[in-house]
């Protein structure tokens, strides 16, 4: 997880760190048994202290996911506040990937500890909920964009994951904003990806009488897997191709079912799996796919497995629109169709199969160049120090 590396590179260029966060219960939905038997053993990361509060697990419904997010934001605010009563800070980042209420306890340790606070904004408010179809109410989704203002508006600097985040924050902006305020920080890949990993997978063993297409990530509904199976199958006949797709998610069900009632034996199934294993995976393959269902929201946002595909020196099969198809476009790394067409997709993967190896290889060269020039880690570090250090400059001026 990208917030586990920057606690790791802050720690390591030598600044104290401490996080607040929840009890962990993700993504199983239970407090895991390890934590609930020895607590302590959770309260330290790679030299940085961690503060845990009470609250409700995710559980595997609705109506609990939606109490684990208003509990850890109430917990947070309250417990929270007094665990860390005492300590000053510089900074308070917050990792804004859904809910963005997350953000509220840091606004309220923020004012108690007179810290500028940055949010780091990985998903659109309230604008992703509709996407997903999680809220359709166009009146509920008016107070949670009142929500939203309300955070962005008492944030000190927004974070923007893509460029084209832009508008849709200064919308939610009723305030002026100053220049500087709001600042293009894209992700970068979570693990040591590289393109000439020596390591050898005990998860799939390479086998070059195939060409292996490789998906990793979330498996849910907004990865649009119905139009990936219909590209399978059209092809299933025609050329020898693996299917190889790991994780887990919503879907994982569905998708599972799918594979046996259509006999797809050519897609394995893999499950979830630790990051350390990834690049080693990764090598195995021929190319790697990223896929999103088409959605205005969805356009905006480069999929956080896209870094750690440009980083690992393969290949890349897009079914997306936008940003993300214009990263893989404007890096040469790969070839990129629209949302949804199953078609193109099928096309892709008989284009890249049919290409000599060597230009499959220039591909992946173009993509770890690419990545290395717009989302290294270490210039990204850096970048996010020196914000650090302004804003703290800032404050003792005023």
């Amino acid at each position: 997880m990208r917030i586990n590396n920057m606690v790791e590179g802050f720690v390591a260029k030598g600044h104290e760190v401490v996080v607040l966060t929840g009890q962990p219960n993700y993504p199983e939905g239970e407090v895991y048994s390890d934590y609930l038997r020895d607590p302590a053993q959770f309260s330290r990361y790679q030299g940085a202290h961690i503060f845990r509060v009470p609250m409700l697990a995710r559980g595997k419904r609705s109506i609990t996911l939606a109490l684990n997010y208003f509990t850890f934001f109430t917990s947070a605010s309250t417990f929270g506040c007094y665990k860390l009563r005492g300590q000053s800070f510089d900074a308070i980042f917050v990792y804004g990937v859904s809910p963005i209420m997350a953000a509220i306890p840091a606004l309220v340790l923020g004012r108690l500890k007179r810290a500028p606070v940055f949010v780091w904004i990985l998903d659109l408010w309230p604008e992703t909920l509709n996407a997903v179809g999680v809220v359709k109410n166009p009146k509920l989704l008016g107070l949670v964009g009142k929500m939203v203002s309300w955070i962005y508006n008492r944030t000190d600097y927004l974070l923007l994951q893509s460029r084209s985040f832009d508008e849709d924050v200064r919308k939610y902006c009723t305030r002026s904003i100053s220049p500087g305020r709001l600042v293009y920080f894209p992700s970068w890949a979570e693990d040591d990806f590289s393109g000439d990993a020596q390591a050898t997978s005990d998860l799939l063993t390479r086998d070059d009488s195939v060409f292996t297409v490789l998906f990793a990530g979330n498996i849910g509904e907004a990865q649009d897997f119905p139009a990936i199976m219909a590209a399978v199958k059209m092809i299933k006949a025609e050329l020898p191709v693996r299917w190889v797709i790991v994780g887990n998610g919503r879907a994982s069900e569905w998708l599972g079912k799918h594979v046996v009632e259509h006999s797809l034996d050519n897609v394995l199934l893999l499950g979830r799996h630790p990051l350390e294993k990834m690049p080693a995976l990764f090598a195995t393959a021929d190319a790697l796919l990223v896929s999103l269902k088409t959605n205005e929201v969805f356009e905006k946002t480069i999929p956080g497995k896209v870094q750690a595909y440009l980083a690992s020196g393969k290949p890349i099969i897009a079914m997306i629109d936008g940003e993300a198809a214009r990263v893989v476009e404007e890096s040469r790394a790969g070839m990129a169709c629209a949302s949804g067409d199953a078609v193109g997709l099928a096309e892709i993967v008989r284009t890249l199969s049919a290409l000599p190896v060597a230009e499959r290889e220039e591909m992946g060269v173009a993509g770890r160049r690419y990545y290395l020039e717009h989302f290294s880690k270490t210039t990204l570090f850096d970048r996010l120090e020196s914000l650090f250090r302004k804003a703290t400059l800032r404050r003792h001026d005023k």
